[in-house]
């Protein structure tokens, strides 16, 4: 039988309120975070992925209590990022009831910590969140960015997926800076180079903007697909991806 392909819902936090912009930008309200979970463990998300957005940016940890809450609020698979630099840090995320930690920054700055994650906790417990845009002076086309896509991280990021999954990543969380929040449809070609150097699963992000956006993306290597703004605001609804995606001839769970 065919693994099914997950249907991701993503809560960007930002002073311990769901928030979504265009390209990280313009951020506006898009609810109570504990709220918006349980909405979607009732709609049928598969997971979730919780970022604190503004962590690595005002240089502190993840929200533990609203991480703690909203994980009482679920029975699916919660992934939480942001902030994250130690050990200590995912021990205590994984006590306040996330199954999942997502690193971004700190992996980049220390890559060994990765090994040392997935060591410790299991690969299946470490996704490395990679967020990749545009960038014409790397040998890939696309580079890694850092702080919510402001800043470059001067890597090309298909080479830091791959060193990523090596190192011991469970997962390859793809975010497409070029797309996020555009609602244009995912970044295809970024998808397939990925696919292409890695054998851990990729979850495919940035840029779901209708429910025929999906089925490409698994069709170019994703084995998840995740999408913030669309679910929050009602654009589209998780049973019209996954209707469409079992058009398309993909499992999905039900």
């Amino acid at each position: 039988m065919a693994v099914a392909i997950r249907v991701i819902a993503c809560l960007d936090v930002d002073g311990g309120r769901v928030v979504k912009g265009v390209n990280f930008d313009n951020l506006r309200d898009a609810g109570d975070p504990v709220e918006l979970a349980a909405r979607y463990g009732q709609e049928g998300v598969d997971e979730l992925t919780f970022l604190d957005v503004s962590a690595s940016k005002e240089g502190r940890g993840t929200m533990l209590d609203v991480v703690r809450r909203t994980a009482e609020q679920v029975f699916i698979p919660l992934t939480v990022g942001g902030g994250v630099r130690s050990e200590n840090d995912v021990d205590e995320l994984l006590r306040a009831g996330a199954d999942k930690v997502s690193i971004n920054t700190s992996a980049i700055h220390r890559p060994e910590l990765i090994s040392e994650l997935s060591q410790r906790f299991g690969a299946q417990c470490i996704v490395l969140s990679v967020d990749a845009r545009r960038a014409a002076d790397q040998p890939s086309g696309f580079e890694v960015t850092t702080h919510g896509g402001t800043k470059s991280a001067g890597l090309d990021a298909i080479e830091w997926a791959r060193r990523g999954a090596e190192l011991g990543a469970g997962e390859i969380l793809l975010n497409s800076m070029d797309g996020d929040g555009t609602q244009d449809g995912f970044d295809i070609e970024l998808i397939e180079k990925v696919r292409a150097v890695v054998d851990v699963p990729v979850i495919a992000s940035g840029g779901a903007g209708t429910a025929a956006h999906f089925p490409p993306a698994v069709a170019a290597g994703a084995d998840a697909v995740l999408a913030a703004s669309v679910f929050h605001f009602g654009t589209v609804a998780v049973s019209e991806v996954k209707d469409a995606l079992a058009d398309a001839g993909y499992e999905v769970r039900r």
